[in-house]
């Protein structure tokens, strides 16, 4: 069965955790990257997901090419913004019909993450769900706790 890794990041954290899931599962990666490539800094970066998040926003995406089919596990990541996913991947989830998958799930976020677990299961109906985690600010604290866990959490997957 193969593994796609498809995730969202802005800081960077979803980044590091893809990278330890991927170096405990045989997969393949895809970053998704958003049209706007504008880096928002302070307050200005809370106002602008915020408002994304609160306006069901689906950013435009950068091409990708990845055929879903050719996938039996799906694992899926992003930062957790105001509670909820990051509108980039729902952008993802909507563009790439993802159904009858084993999904799995990871979050990162600097605070709590709210129902975005909840959110995801809802936009993914028609899928099994395999597992989730999240992490909290992973390139702020302890990284290698952070990756160990990510890695072991990968090995129940399989």
């Amino acid at each position: 069965m193969k593994t796609l890794i498809a995730y969202y990041t802005y800081e960077g954290n979803c980044r590091f955790i893809a990278r330890e899931i991927k170096a405990a599962l045989d997969a393949d990666v895809l970053e998704i990257e958003t049209l706007d490539t504008k880096r928002r800094q302070g307050l200005a970066k809370y106002w602008w997901g915020g408002r994304q998040v609160f306006s069901h926003a689906e950013p435009g995406l950068k091409p990708f090419s990845v055929d879903i089919n050719a996938y039996g596990l799906v694992v899926l990541g992003c930062p957790v913004w105001a509670g909820s996913p990051a509108p980039a991947l729902c952008s993802f989830i909507s563009q790439a019909g993802i159904r009858d998958k084993r999904v799995a799930l990871f979050l990162c976020h600097g605070g709590g993450k709210g129902d975005a677990f909840g959110k995801l299961r809802k936009r993914l109906q028609g899928n099994t769900f395999a597992g989730e985690i999240d992490f909290r600010s992973p390139l702020r604290g302890d990284r290698e706790a952070a990756a160990a866990a990510a890695r072991e959490w990968a090995k129940t997957l399989g």
